[in-house]
């Protein structure tokens, strides 16, 4: 026998919203090439933007965004300004609601800080949705697998001295994760080949490396050092270019048998589309966040794989170890312990790779201590 649907007046509705930001104090600065060349200072936090809701049901989710050196206040008080649109939606309606988001501060633009800021509320969205069905939230997306594979950034830092680099490099891999990135970039190119030449040399051909020049190359660099780099049978050279050079990107990509990854940087769906009709990276990296949240990370996601390019989602690893799972050939997804402290549960790494959680939406709680970091919040309806 076949139901008749609810009418909408019997659906479950938003009833509260809480925007909160939050900062996240790193151990030490931290510095890659965009440092060392002047383009910006060493990093000291992370600006988190927290989205958390609930309905009249009583069903919840948690969102999250984030933003580096600048940024946290202006996405905070997007958010704060767009979030009482939310209230008496159906959470069900997650892409008529992040096009209803986008609309309302549309003239602040449908990439960068407004969609950043969008992102949380379409996270907590999914989260909501795959709590209230009792699953995580790749299995509610799809997962093609349990696992990822995964790889280390946060000890290749170039602030890291070559000694200690080594060390931590040896500690990642006798931790279970898969891959080693180094950061590259350095004014003295020789200084970059030296630490590549003794990471490798130190762990071996058989341990998976990447490189990541964070744009600071230009073209004729980019060509000497891809080619130099062929020798150490890296998985990728990561954004060798300006971010916005898709043409450079492309004529890497066809000249060097090494992979060319690159999109972190990108805030939009559109944007990543003229990354991939250029062919311009044979890794994508599409960060959730940045681009507005699942619902445009899912449209990047299905261009990349009609256009049969690898993924490997940037930071935030608590939220792409479930967007990752649900791509449809094996991902890497990056490994960062600095929004650790923010949640109460942790994520399990073994034999190189990173586990899917089996808890309910994407499995996180936010701390005392998150709450302890929080610097404004604001609320809106009234909680069940």
């Amino acid at each position: 026998m076949i139901t008749q649907p609810p009418s909408s007046s019997a659906r479950d509705q938003i009833a509260w919203l809480r925007v909160s930001s939050c900062g996240l104090p790193l151990p030490m600065p931290i510095s890659d090439a965009k440092v060392l060349t002047g383009r910006q200072k060493p990093m000291t936090e992370v600006a988190m933007l927290f989205v958390e809701m609930q309905t009249h049901d009583g069903h919840e989710g948690l969102g999250l965004s984030y933003s580096k050196r600048a940024g946290g206040p202006g996405q905070f008080a997007h958010a704060a300004e767009i979030a009482p649109a939310l209230l008496g939606e159906d959470p069900s309606d997650i892409a008529k609601l992040w096009n209803k988001l986008c609309w309302a501060g549309a003239s602040a633009g449908r990439s960068g800080l407004s969609t950043q800021a969008i992102g949380a509320f379409d996270v907590a969205l999914y989260d909501l949705k795959a709590r209230r069905a009792g699953l995580s939230l790749a299995k509610l997306l799809g997962a093609y697998r349990d696992s990822v594979a995964c790889y280390n950034t946060s000890g290749g830092f170039l602030h890291t001295p070559l000694e200690q680099l080594l060390v931590n490099a040896a500690a990642s891999v006798e931790r279970g994760i898969g891959g080693i990135k180094l950061k590259v970039g350095q004014p003295d190119r020789a200084l970059d080949i030296e630490r590549v030449e003794a990471v490798r040399k130190h762990l071996g051909d058989h341990v998976p490396l990447m490189v990541d020049a964070n744009q600071q190359w230009d073209r004729p660099t980019a060509q000497r050092m891809c080619r130099i780099f062929e020798q150490f049978n890296l998985v990728w050279i990561e954004e060798p270019l300006d971010a916005y050079d898709h043409e450079g990107h492309a004529a890497l990509a066809a000249s060097f048998d090494t992979p060319i990854a690159t999109g972190e940087m990108l805030t939009s769906v559109m944007e990543h589309g003229d990354l991939i009709r250029h062919r311009a990276a044979d890794y994508l990296m599409p960060d959730a966040p940045r681009v507005g949240g699942i619902t445009p990370f899912l449209r990047i996601a299905g261009q990349a794989e009609a256009a049969g390019l690898m993924l490997a989602p940037h930071f935030a690893m608590e939220l792409h170890v479930h967007l990752g799972a649900a791509y449809a050939t094996e991902t890497w997804v990056e490994h960062f312990d600095w929004l650790e402290p923010l949640f109460n549960e942790r994520l399990e790494i073994k034999d190189g790779r990173m586990i899917v959680p089996t808890r309910p939406g994407l499995g996180l709680s936010l701390s005392e201590q998150a709450r302890a970091w929080t610097r404004e919040k604001v609320e809106f309806g009234t909680r069940p």
